[in-house]
């Protein structure tokens, strides 16, 4: 199964700031949290979202992500 561009998880744009981050992340998880939505999917969107906002929010991770792709950051 191949990973959703991290960018599109979150619904920004690859040029957002960090407060879009932050503001995206929260709201994405809010309405995916394990403990609020209790359809099946729920967890692994959460874990998705979650991971996505890691990389995101850490300029070293981002640099390397927007460069390679997910290979930049999965093969630390």
């Amino acid at each position: 199964m191949s990973k959703r561009d991290y960018y599109e998880v979150l619904g920004v744009s690859k040029n957002a700031g960090d407060n879009d981050l932050k503001s995206a992340y929260r709201n994405m998880a809010k309405k995916h949290h394990p403990d609020i939505n209790k359809t099946p999917e729920a967890e692994q969107t959460f874990k998705e979202i979650s991971e996505a906002y890691e990389v995101l929010s850490d300029q070293n991770k981002r640099a390397r992500y927007d460069q390679y792709g997910h290979e930049g950051v999965n093969s630390q």
